[in-house]
């Protein structure tokens, strides 16, 4: 089964025709997103920093350079010393991960972590295209045992992320559309962190 980008290839031969198609496509997915769920991302980051709870970025593949990404721009990017936003990615350190992935499976990689670091009323932020990764469900079930907050960034249908995360902010793309879903992402991070850079300034 055909999804939009492979539509877009097959009716526009050229690299130049696929580009604008493409970002044609990208910008009726970004405008398809609810506004609505951007800001209560946005308030929930902002309740974090104002309790001085964690957040902590999770995800896979591209989804974890998205973690990576997005908590360098809420933590560092937005200048916030003296109130910071407290927020790491659960994806950098490749010791603990690949401890954890050989001893006891690669689906425990963040619900370990988890176990370890959270406290009740932290937020967790899963970043996920399909929503069916298992260790980004394992560490929303980890979130929920002790009381944090969970927020998961999702695409395609949504998977299993949409319906257990206590939040999802989702990209509305077909199945296994990969690029704008991770685009749309990306432009979250930037958007968010704009945002959050703009209003700490003023407060």
């Amino acid at each position: 089964m055909r999804n939009s980008i492979d539509k877009i290839f097959i009716e526009n031969s050229s690299s130049e025709q696929f580009a604008t198609a493409y970002f044609e496509y990208l910008s009726f997915v970004l405008s398809s997103i609810s506004t609505a769920e951007i800001a209560a991302f946005i308030d929930a980051l902002l309740k974090a920093r104002d309790q001085n709870s964690a957040i902590y970025f999770i995800g896979n593949g591209g989804s974890a350079a998205t973690a990576n990404h997005f908590a360098n721009d809420i933590a560092i990017g937005t200048r916030s010393w003296e109130k910071p936003f407290r927020a790491q990615s659960l994806c950098d350190n490749q010791a603990v991960i690949s401890a954890i992935a050989n001893d006891d499976g690669f689906e425990y990689i963040f619900s370990q972590q988890l176990s370890v670091l959270l406290k009740e009323d932290d937020v967790v932020v899963a970043i996920s295209a399909s929503g069916n990764s298992p260790n980004l469900l394992k560490a929303i079930d980890v979130a929920r045992e002790k009381g944090a907050f969970s927020i998961g960034l999702t695409a395609f249908d949504g998977g299993q992320l949409k319906k257990r995360a206590d939040l999802s902010v989702h990209v509305p793309t077909g199945l296994s559309e990969y690029g704008p879903a991770e685009d749309a992402h990306m432009v979250l991070d930037h958007l968010v962190g704009a945002y959050l850079t703009r209003l700490v300034r003023e407060v």
